[in-house]
């Protein structure tokens, strides 16, 4: 019998293994390779904050995963997944439904002889109240469009009125990497949609405010990479709080710890990540505070030989004997999809697995147009600190380096030559 191999959660990292994997033992008919996620189309997750301000139009950048299941020799399947069952071998896929609530594809089971759990990560909202009720995520393409038609509907309504005093306020709590590359967009947006004739709110008018509870912005990263991007943020007229931990938010803004109530008609929590919910004891599997599946640096699972785990939703040790475990990033699922497309093909020839070994290759941040900051890493030249074009070159090659993962480099080729020649038929920003 083909050996089945169930691979839950679209994602980049998820979606790469399955192309890997569809493009060798699925064209040579040694395993079977499902797909399964609960939308029809991805888009790479970095990309979200670009949606959310209108500079990038989803539709045009989005990949359908029945599509590239028929080029990469794999089968999708549509749904959520619901259960598990270790013993039998088989994971059970939630009912999907239309918008109006109406049965589209029934619940139903899914065998496997090898499970990969690849379903990524959610913004962790610490139970803060008011958070769930008034403020926008940017987990998923629809978060993020919703955000857009939001903002767009405040410039609508002031053109409208023929005014020029209209006014939009922006809070976007968590100054990470999602947050900071948010509050740079939105400028840029201001900017443009003033451009476009749409007036009724001019550009400085536009009040953004980014709330960060630690002591500085990008605390993931080195002081000496935070501390100009802090500095451009202002000077592109953000306001930024740090050593500001939010109490609640509510209709009319969010309130600080300290009492102090920052006003926002557009509410945005970056603030965080956490795997799903449903992780937790999934079938008796071992799980973290955050909801991540315990995996050995073989990722496997610490309980279960036949069922790996990769990408944020995977809490792996790095390999510095420390206690600190591979942090939640798009480099870290990447190579993990590139370990396990070899490991998958070693165990259905019953040989031994490869250990993970994380390796940072450094960060980049974009401050859309204005500029970009990161640093570099690798054996030969140590960490090198980028900052403005160059930066914003090797930061769009990120994205390049993921479309040639999963289309290969002629088509991303025409792709981007495409792209180039878009951009004097098209507006800059998304308008509807």
């Amino acid at each position: 019998m083909t050996h089945r191999i169930v691979i839950v959660g679209g994602g980049a990292g998820g979606l790469e293994l399955a192309t890997r994997l569809g493009r060798t033992l699925g064209k040579r008919g040694k395993a079977r390779i499902t797909l399964v996620d609960a939308n029809l189309t991805h888009l790479w997750k970095p990309l979200l904050h670009e949606v959310a301000a209108g500079s990038l139009n989803a539709a045009e950048n989005e990949l359908n995963y029945v599509a590239q299941a028929k080029w990469n020799h794999f089968e999708f399947q549509i749904g959520r997944l619901e259960s598990l069952d270790r013993a039998a071998k088989r994971i059970g896929l939630a009912a999907t439904l239309d918008e109006a609530g109406h049965e589209l594809v029934p619940a139903r089971s899914l065998d496997y002889d090898t499970l990969v759990i690849a379903i990524g990560s959610r913004t962790n909202d610490f139970g803060t109240p008011g958070v769930a009720e008034h403020c926008i995520l940017l987990d998923t393409t629809a978060q993020a469009k919703r955000f857009h038609r939001q903002l767009l509907s405040h410039y609508l309504s002031a053109h409208a009125r023929g005014q020029d005093d209209g006014n939009v306020s922006v809070a976007i709590v968590g100054a990470g990497a999602t947050g900071v590359e948010l509050a740079a967009e939105l400028h840029n947006a201001a900017l443009g949609l003033a451009a476009y004739g749409l007036k009724g709110i001019q550009p400085q008018n536009m009040k953004i405010t980014l709330i960060e509870a630690g002591p500085r912005v990008l605390p993931a990263l080195p002081e000496r990479i935070s501390v100009p991007v802090h500095k451009t943020l202002e000077k592109l007229g953000v306001t930024v709080l740090t050593s500001a931990p939010v109490k609640q938010a509510d209709a009319d803004g969010m309130t600080l710890a300290t009492g102090e109530v920052i006003p926002a008609s557009l509410k945005v929590w970056a603030a965080g990540v956490k795997a799903p919910e449903f992780l937790k004891g999934l079938d008796g599997l071992e799980s973290n505070r955050i909801n991540q599946l315990l995996v050995r640096p073989t990722l496997q699972t610490t309980l279960d030989d036949n069922i790996f785990a990769l990408g944020d939703c995977a809490a792996c040790p790095l390999d510095d004997g420390s206690e600190r475990n591979v942090p939640p990033r798009a480099q870290a699922a990447h190579q993990q999809a590139s370990l396990l497309a070899r490991s998958l093909k070693l165990r259905l020839a019953g040989q031994p697995l490869p250990t993970f070994r994380y390796r940072d290759y450094g960060s980049l941040v974009s401050l859309s147009r204005f500029s970009a900051v990161g640093n570099l890493m690798g054996n030969l030249m140590g960490s090198v600190q980028l900052e403005g074009w160059l930066a914003r070159m090797f930061y769009i090659s990120l994205y390049r380096m993921h479309q040639v993962a999963l289309y290969g480099v002629v088509r991303t080729g025409l792709m981007m030559l495409g792209d180039r020649i878009g951009r004097s038929t098209e507006p800059r920003l998304k308008l509807h």
